[in-house]
């Protein structure tokens, strides 16, 4: 099917959707449920259905206990248990007792970065779709299907993202599904993230997509059902036809459409292609035909690139994932903060105390809570994971050899489980892993990953890398919970996965790659996929198994450590995993061929691994032999080996390239070509390299089959043990491998692979013994890459190969030596381009000669010479001899034409020499500017012997060196001893001048110049000393000097001078900082002390600071005197201000000074009690005993003040109001405590209240202006207030109090202190207000409050006989209340018991206006209540329905009666159609007066107020009147005016209400007038409808010609229905569809009726128009159409065959169609108009147009073809040899001649004159043809000899006279001609 058929039927799907007919005003009921709502949110559902949360539903995986003797090998002991475990997935370990590692990491020290997981969009997100994207294809949908454009779509005030909407509907299953589970709710939380919910948002966004997306989906489904199918058929099988080609290409011509231009000369035809597209995955722009072009971003991807690959083009628009995917809205794990151990410890309390609080949670209601935040329940969660952390960088927990050990733990026990197997950092590398040759350290695989887990930090659904084995150990914290699916319901989980998160996948297929993705266990479940738990705990160990999908969380803060590893049973699934990798273009971590290879090569292989390794290295080997098979028949023959590595024991050592399709490793083979020469790609993707020729491409292999054949010959003699299906396979092998088994065709048969080795082999031996051919042997050697590859049938050609390998080695060797000798011959000179001689001798060196190559002979004669020279050499180097001999030596050398290496020893010796010489020479020379070193006369000695030279220097050299010996012995014994400064001046100017320089020497004068320098230094600093200011730099200065100083090795007299210099600046410094800052009187005796014993007490600052002691000490016995006497307040002042003036810290200035402070201090806490009272309270109340410590403390001061009298005045009259105080609580004790309260209506006992509550007030007020914290004033006040409650309450016994006094009375009793709460006063009157309360209530309460019943009322007044306080007022109230209420209930007996005609309807609304007036709570209220509630509520709903007000009319019974009349009216019509009834009455008002008139139609009466003066006329007029309803129906016309005459003015009522509220008013208790005229309006309503179903039914059956009777019915029926004030939905739907029939016929009446003819499209349309209506076939226009259609058709397709054939039918058969189709008596232009072009003739072979080159003349514009006159190129201007004639210069005779020879024949024509060509052929005629005038002869091109013969002079009047034929003339009216 094409690509447009498909369009096509996608159209019609939607058109005819039958949910797209579904009514639209019944839409939300079935959306939602009818009659009800329900809120999905309180149910409490979840995003996908889930039934049972937590561990109880999910069944537990095995957990084992391993003895120790188990326990000590891993690998073994998951070998025992993979049989019982590997079912379920997963298993736990619990180790033994004595197995307990330690922690090797420092928790104090230790920090990890973190990863933020947002676990509410694990499961619950939508998909990252880009919504521009998503637009892009939604406003193609909308062109191409409903002819719209996107419009933005509001929802809750902001424009709704419809690509987030769509994709939510499609998570939940579609949009039915979604409306039959009512997941709306759902659906808004993906829309309108965290906001709330509604009931109409839901109806809302349910509306909104049926509306905008209900199509688009229908269409999206439909095309992923096609997608499907397509990717089932195999890419081979769709590229057989042609026709599916074009439709796999369809995707690039859309883009490239203008990259083949087509150009019509000479009947070829030239393509032009560029390659302007790229693949963004392998980088090529080859293979465009399945080339796949994004229709966004228009980058391309071939379909075998993507991931996984696509075996079609499919249909439709395609997008990549680059624009499917939104960066916004990506989701993914966002790198966190960096934390310490501790830090993060604190975090994951605080997230779990918020989830718990303090409680401990179990494991159900974790695992709840988990999945519920999973799912979007809960809200948005966030939590930290420090996930992936490779150990070989933040460290392991487990020990390691090379990490630090802490110090509390044992050596032993570090060492013990740093070497245990079961220590995850060895796990990987045991004996018996598959890994352990793996090179690298990939992390997570073969170092571990370390995993700081809090609350609910996740790892989601994945299994491991190349379905490892993984193992994760617990180290400490909370338990880990895990989920896991077998490996053998990998399959079965993947397709739930899809189906449960659809958006997802469409949006990222390889989701289940990124670990980012959860999916409840319940789900899995219900869709009978397996699921198992496990529980991991503290100290266990947790297995999965190879690919077994699995997830979890962690309970809490935790450490766990986990790593990959691979026994043996792992290799069948590492090699699926890679098949994996492969499909998904997902990058390997190592290499499975290698590591295969790399491990049977090991000598060491585990016995139990050799089954497994055997079988995959099996099918590894049967997969590459049939692929280097099929590429050999396929032409790629060029081979070659790879590059051997340094280390192939490992794997990893050297990375391989990998395929550009793919992404694997290519470590077994690959294919490049040269011009890619960076491009590698896989065996199996060799075809989407390049397109170049297979010749061209290159086989990379490593290993030749017969090296993987010896491998598996090795692995099998190690283990004869097969597993099952390897003997199968085996047997193919060897049957693959007779050499006859492989062949190709090639042309003229088929060869076979054998046959060409074979030849190959004899070629190969010819040339072995024929004379070396350098072009033979390199084209044998190239031409044996086909077979070397192979298995061990191309032994001897690989042999053969080696062979000639070898000898056109050797014979290149022989040439280049004698190439190099003899261009050495002609430049001596030139060293570099010699031969060495070993590398001759080698050659030259073999038994018997590779190939026949006779320059081996002369190259022979070369070595000779040179051995002869070697041996002279070897005798000079071995003796001492003269240089002159050397040097001769040395030049014969040079000038033979092969290198001796023996000359490079004797260049070294002679080059040596000479260096020593000249260093010798510049050492004895006087002229040099430096000394000579001792250790360089040394050396230069020391190689006297090595150089074997004999040389005149040497004797100088040696006397030298003993002069130098005897000097270094002198200055030897000056260092051994002291050293005295004249000894050394001595010696050092007696070696004034001597050129050698010893050690000794230069220690003697480094110590010297030391002397020198710190003699200067000295000096320099004790000039004038005592004046300088920095002392402290003089120290410094000084004790640098005696550092020094003691530190010389020369003796020196000055040390002592320095000494007593730093004493004195050490006093001097003292000094100065006395004058900078104030010192104790002590210091500065002191210092003064020692200025006087080292001098210097007349030194100006000495003597200064002489005074300040003496004005001190005068001071300190000034201070003495005042403190011991208790002076006044001034004296101290005084002494203080005199201590301002002297600068040194004074001994007793302290004790004056706290002396004051401590003064003013009491002072300051005394102002509050000694500051003047005021009438207003003060800020804050002082404390009594505050004051009686301020009194005690005044005693001690040491000055005397007079606020201490005062003070104590304050004292006394606060003691006093303590007194009074006291007196007046103790009155109101006993007056509360009064047991009989008397004659409560007395005054005696309210005066004795009153006077006692004045006293209090007072002593209250008094107490208050003290401004001290009394105790007793909030006693006072608590005595106060309950009197004064007690006054009131003894207040409400004369008055009958209301409700609202009553409760306040009782707030204020409960605001009380309870100190007297149990005197007998308050308990009397407390009781007694209570009874009151609930008194007051029962009277107040029919009008205020709730109604009490009269067993309630009836025990309050008997209450109140017993209580001791009595209300007379209050008893008389309730008394009348219960009288009232029985007597309401009587009249409520009476009404109940009369008739029903009797009960009316206002006597009931009085009942219930008194009952709530008066009435206690009783069964005959609430009824009463309900009856009137009923009635109400029905009316209400039916002056809903109705419309109450019409006209002046305002009630219910009006508009009913309205309604009535409306009816009566729409009866009368019918009746009147009938004629059952007297035409007598206005159609329109139902009366009969007034002057009216007559449709002339249907007979039907109007006056002529109602239809108004502009269409009115009179009686007698003689134009005739037709009503708007008949000129409806005779017009054809679909919709009615709204003006029109009858139609109802009000509300119309729906039927089906009616009829409802007629149902439930049958119930009603009393009588009611509307239900009586609502009773008649459904009976006349029913009988409306019984007509114009007569009617309906009529028409629908009618099938004849004549329109009147179906027209007057259907008038009818319209006027009863615009009538009627009510509608019924069905019926009108009925109505509207029979107008629209009438409409249909009364068209295609006027369509076949009308003067033109009707065209074969209008008749399709009218066909297809009258189907959807539901047309009978037997109706007679219908009929009548498919006739027309019919003969339309078959015409048309006899004139398309005529026009399609070339010319092959005359023309008196097109001139004969011409003629037949007048007489049709349908439209069918377009084949006319191709028929009369088809009758146009061109060119002198008077052929009709056709696809061959024609030119136009630039005269007459007659066409004709190039091939016709013989024209080879496009000339610029163009004249026909019949506009030019050439006759006069050919002879007759030619003419004839020419005419024999070319067979032309006269024609004449049978076609008008070029000139009446139509407009639409100027198109042929060039640019450079209309460009060119026609004065410029000389470029015209004659015709050929063949056309030069015709005579063109008389074929124009022969065309002319061809017009006048009576059979043109006669055909003229048919031919269309330009005028």
């Amino acid at each position: 099917m094409s690509p447009y058929k498909q369009k096509e039927n996608f159209a019609f799907f939607i058109t005819n959707s039958p949910t797209k007919q579904t009514d639209s005003l019944k839409l939300n009921k079935v959306l939602m449920g009818k009659g009800r709502t329900r809120d999905v949110l309180e149910q409490n559902s979840s995003v996908l259905s889930t039934k049972k949360l937590g561990s109880l539903s999910i069944p537990s995986a095995p957990v084992y206990y391993p003895t120790e003797d188990e326990f000590k090998d891993p690998l073994e002991y998951v070998y025992k248990i993979r049989t019982e475990a590997e079912p379920y997935g997963i298993c736990k370990i619990v180790p033994p007792d004595s197995w307990k590692p330690p922690f090797a990491l420092d928790l104090g020290s230790f920090t990890f970065p973190t990863k933020t997981q947002a676990i509410h969009q694990l499961q619950a997100r939508p998909a990252a779709c880009d919504s521009k994207t998503f637009e892009l294809e939604y406003s193609r949908f909308l062109e191409e299907h409903c002819a719209k454009k996107l419009k933005k779509v509001s929802f809750e005030g902001e424009e709704l993202d419809l690509c987030k909407l769509f994709n939510a509907v499609k998570r939940f299953g579609g949009y039915d599904k979604v409306v039959k589970e009512k997941k709306w709710g759902e659906v808004f939380r993906f829309v309108r993230l965290n906001r709330k919910i509604s009931e109409c948002a839901k109806h809302v966004l349910c509306q909104l997509y049926y509306n905008h997306l209900y199509d688009y989906e229908k269409y999206y489904n439909k095309l992923n059902k096609v997608v499907a199918k397509v990717c089932k058929r195999g890419f081979n099988e769709d590229v057989k036809s042609e026709g599916k080609v074009e439709f796999l290409s369809s995707k690039r011509r859309r883009r490239n459409n203008n990259d083949c231009e087509r150009v019509r000369v000479c009947d070829k035809v030239v393509k032009a292609e560029e390659l302007d597209q790229i693949c963004d995955q392998c980088k090529s722009g080859l293979h465009g035909e399945v080339m796949l072009l994004c229709d966004r971003c228009n980058k391309g991807w071939h379909i075998y690139c993507l991931a996984p690959p696509l075996k079609q083009i499919p249909p439709g628009n395609w997008y990549c994932q680059d624009c499917l995917n939104s960066d916004k809205d990506s989701f993914g794990f966002v790198p966190g903060k960096q934390y310490s151990l501790e830090s993060f410890r604190r975090v994951a309390e605080r997230a779990k105390r918020k989830w718990f609080r303090s409680r401990s949670a179990s494991r159900v209601q974790l695992e709840k809570k988990f999945w519920e935040i999973v799912e979007g329940l809960v809200g948005e969660v966030e939590v930290m994971y420090g996930s992936d952390l490779d150990t070989s960088v933040y460290g392991s927990g487990f020990p390691r050899v090379n990490d630090p050990r802490p110090e509390s733990v044992d050596a032993n026990v570090w060492d013990e489980y740093c070497a245990c197997p079961w220590n995850l950092n060895n796990l990987p590398k045991l004996k018996g892993s598959m890994l352990r040759t793996v090179h690298q350290n990939i992390t997570g695989v073969m170092v571990p990953w370390l995993y700081i887990g809090m609350l609910f930090s996740a790892f989601c659904w994945h299994f491991e890398d190349h379905c490892f084995y993984s193992m994760n150990y617990l180290h400490w914290g909370d338990p880990k919970c895990w989920y896991s699916v077998p490996g053998s319901e990998a399959t079965a989980f993947e397709k739930v996965m899809k189906n449960s998160l659809p958006d997802l996948f469409d949006a990222q297929p390889d989701l289940l790659f990124q670990l980012v993705t959860m999916l409840n266990p319940s789900v899995l479940q219900e869709n009978e996929v397996p699921v198992y738990s496990v529980l991991q705990e503290p100290g266990n160990f947790v297995i999965t198994f190879p690919r077994s999908y699995h997830a979890g969380f962690n309970f809490g803060l935790n450490c766990a450590e986990a790593v990959n590893f691979a026994p043996a049973d792992w290799l069948p699934h590492g090699g699926s995993g890679a098949e994996l990798y492969q499909l998904y273009r997902k990058a390997a971590v190592l290499s499975h061929e290698e590591l295969l290879c790399v491990v049977a090569k090991q000598s060491d292989c585990d016995s139990k691994a050799l089954p497994y390794l055997k079988s995959e290295l099996l099918r590894i080997y049967a997969k590459e032999k049939m692929w280097r098979e099929l590429l050999w028949k396929k032409g790629i023959i060029k081979s070659s080996p790879m590059i051997p590595w340094k280390y192939p024991e490992y794997v990893g050592t050297v990375e391989d390239p990998t395929c550009i399709i793919c992404r694997q490793y290519l470590y077994l083979s690959a294919v490049f070509c040269c011009c890619r020469p960076s491009a590698f790609v896989c065996l199996e993707h060799w075809k989407h390299l390049c397109e170049c020729k297979s010749r061209k491409l290159h086989l990379l292999y490593r290993h030749t089959l017969a090296e993987l054949n010896d491998l598996l010959l090795t692995l099998d003699r190690c283990n004869p043990e097969e597993m099952p299906g390897i003997n199968s396979l085996k047997r193919q092998i060897s049957s693959s491998n007779q050499m006859s088994s492989l062949s190709k065709k090639v042309k003229g048969g088929c060869i076979t692979l054998s046959h060409l080795a074979e030849n190959w082999l004899f070629r190969s031996s010819e040339v072995l013994n024929n004379l070396y051919s350098s072009d033979a042997f390199a084209t044998l050697l190239k031409e044996a890459e086909q077979f070397l590859w192979a298995g061990h049938e191309m032994d001897l050609v690989r042999d053969m190969a080696k062979k000639l390998s070898e000898a056109q080695k050797w014979a290149e060797g022989i040439r280049n030596c004698l190439s190099k000798a003899e261009h050495c011959s002609y430049q001596p000179d030139c060293d570099s381009d010699k031969v060495e001689l070993a590398y001759v001798n080698e050659l030259l060196g073999l038994d018997t000669v590779p190939c026949n190559e006779p320059g081996h002979l002369k190259l022979k004669e070369y070595a000779e010479e040179a051995k002869l020279l070697y041996q002279e050499i070897n005798v000079a180097l071995s003796k001492w001899s003269k240089i002159s001999e050397l040097e001769s030596l040395y030049s014969r050398a040079c000038g033979l034409p092969i290198c001796v290496e023996e000359s490079k020893k004797l260049s070294q010796r002679i080059s040596f020499a000479k260096v020593w010489t000249d260093c010798v020479r510049k050492c004895i020379s006087s002229k040099s500017p430096a000394l000579v070193e001792v250790e360089m006369l040394y050396k230069l000695k020391s190689e006297i012997l090595d150089l074997q030279v004999e040389l005149p220097e040497t004797e100088l050299l040696l006397d030298l060196i003993g002069q130098a010996e005897s000097y270094r012995v002198r200055c030897s014994e000056l260092l051994n001893g002291p050293i005295s400064l004249k000894n050394v001046e001595v010696l050092l100017q007696e070696l004034d001048g001597f050129i050698v320089d010893a050690p000794e020497l230069k220690l003697l004068k480094q110590y010297h110049r030391e002397v020198v320098s710190w003699t200067s230094r000295f000096n320099n600093i004790v000039v004038n000393i005592h004046e300088r200011k920095d002392q402290q730099n003089v120290i410094d200065e000084l004790n640098c000097i005696l550092k020094d100083g003691a530190s010389l090795r020369i003796q020196v007299d000055e040390l002592p001078l320095v000494e007593l210099e730093l004493k004195k600046a050490y006093c001097r410094e003292k000094a100065l900082k006395a004058c900078d800052t104030k010192m104790s009187l002590e210091f500065i005796q002191q210092m003064m002390t020692e200025a006087v014993m080292l001098h210097l007490e007349r030194e100006k600052l000495f003597i200064d600071m002489s005074g300040i002691l003496v004005t001190a000490l005068c001071w300190e016995e000034r201070a003495a005197d005042v403190l011991a006497r208790k002076a006044q307040m001034s004296e101290f002042d005084d002494i203080i201000r005199t201590s301002q003036d002297i600068f040194v810290v004074l001994p007793s200035l302290d004790n004056v000074q706290d002396a004051v402070s401590t003064a003013k201090s009491w002072l300051k806490k005394c102002m509050p009690f000694l500051a003047p009272t005021s009438s207003e309270a003060p800020i804050s109340l002082l404390k009594l005993e505050a004051l009686k410590e301020l009194v005690s403390q005044s005693k001690i001061l040491k000055i005397s003040l007079e606020e201490q009298g005062m003070l104590e005045t304050v004292l006394k009259n606060c003691e006093e109001w303590q007194h009074h105080a006291c007196s007046l609580l103790q009155n109101a004790e006993c007056l509360l405590g009064m047991s009989n309260i008397g004659d409560a209506l007395s005054n005696v006992l309210t005066s004795k209240i009153q006077h006692l509550l004045s006293s209090m007030e007072s002593i209250i007020k008094a107490g208050s202006s003290l401004g001290f914290d009394f105790h007793e004033i909030p006693k006072l006040q608590n005595a106060c207030s309950t009197l004064q409650w007690c006054n009131k309450a003894l207040s409400f016994c004369s008055v009958a109090p209301s409700f609202e006094d009553v409760e306040n009375l009782m707030e204020v009793a409960e605001g009380l202190s309870t100190t007297y709460m149990p005197c007998n006063m308050w308990n009397s009157l407390i009781h007694g207000v209570r009874w009151l309360k609930r008194a007051s209530e029962v009277v107040s309460a029919p009008c205020k409050f709730r109604r009490f019943k009269l067993s309630d009322v009836e025990p309050i007044l008997a209450r109140s006989q017993v209580m001791s306080v009595s209300f007379p007022v209050m008893v008389g109230e309730l008394k009348s209340a219960i009288q009232k209420h029985k007597s309401w209930q009587e009249q409520v007996y009476k009404f109940f018991n009369l008739k029903y005609e009797q009960r009316s309807w206002s006597l009931l609304l009085q009942l219930k206006d008194f009952g709530k007036a008066t009435a206690f709570h009783c069964p005959e209220l609430e009824m009463v209540i309900s009856e009137v509630d009923k009635v109400e509520t029905w009316k209400q709903r039916c002056a809903d329905i109705v419309g109450s007000s019409i006209g002046e009319m305002n009630t219910l019974f009006g508009s009913l009666q309205k309604l009535k009349q409306s009816l009566d009216r729409s009866l009368y019509i019918y009746n009147n159609s009938r004629g059952s009834t007297p035409n007598n009455l206005c159609t329109c008002c139902a009366s009969d007066s007034g002057e009216w008139i007559i449709c002339s139609i249907c007979k039907d009466c109007y006056h002529l107020r109602c239809v108004g003066p502009t269409t009115a006329v009179g009686t007698n007029d003689a134009k005739e009147y037709i009503c708007p309803y008949c000129q409806f129906i005779e017009s054809g016309s679909i919709s009615v005016n709204a003006g029109s005459l009858l139609t109802y003015k009000g509300k119309r009522s729906d039927l089906i209400k009616l009829i409802e509220l007629l149902s439930n008013s049958e119930k009603f208790c009393v009588m009611v007038e509307e239900r009586d005229i609502l009773q008649e309006v459904v009976d006349k309503a029913f009988a409306c409808k019984t007509c114009l179903t007569d009617i309906l039914e009529f028409e629908f059956s009618y099938l004849d010609k004549d329109l009147c009777v179906i027209s007057n019915k259907l008038t009818v029926a319209l006027k009863v229905r615009e009538v009627a004030g009510l509608y019924d939905d069905q019926s009108n739907r009925v109505l509207d569809l029979a107008l629209a029939r009438n409409s249909w016929r009364v068209k295609v009446n006027k369509l076949l009726e009308g003067s033109t003819k009707p065209t074969i499209r209008q008749i399709q349309q009218y066909l297809e128009e009258g189907l959807a209506m539901d047309i009978k076939p037997e109706d007679h226009f219908r009929q009548k159409l498919t006739e027309l259609k019919c003969i339309g058709l078959q015409w048309a397709d006899r004139a398309n065959k005529v026009t399609m054939d070339s010319g092959a039918s005359s023309l008196d058969k097109v001139f004969e169609l011409i003629t037949e189709v007048e007489g049709l008596p349908v439209c069918l232009e377009r084949e006319l108009k191709s028929l009369r072009a088809r009758s146009m003739l061109y060119c002198i072979c008077r052929k009709p147009d056709d696809e061959r080159a024609m030119i136009a003349c630039d005269q007459c514009n007659e066409w004709y073809h190039f091939d016709c006159i013989k024209l080879l190129s496009l000339p610029k201007i163009f004249i026909c040899a019949a506009c030019k004639p050439e006759a006069e210069e050919l002879s007759t005779q030619q003419l004839v001649d020419d005419n024999e020879r070319s067979n032309a024949k006269f024609l004449e024509p049978k076609t008008p004159s070029p000139k009446h060509i139509q407009p639409g052929k100027k198109q042929r005629i060039s640019l450079t043809q209309k460009m060119l005038g026609n004065s410029n002869n000389s470029s015209t091109l004659n015709c050929s000899s063949g056309i030069d013969s015709l005579w063109w002079q008389n074929r124009k009047p022969f065309r002319r006279a061809a017009k006048k034929r009576a059979v043109m003339e006669s055909l003229l009216p048919f031919i269309h001609t330009q005028q």
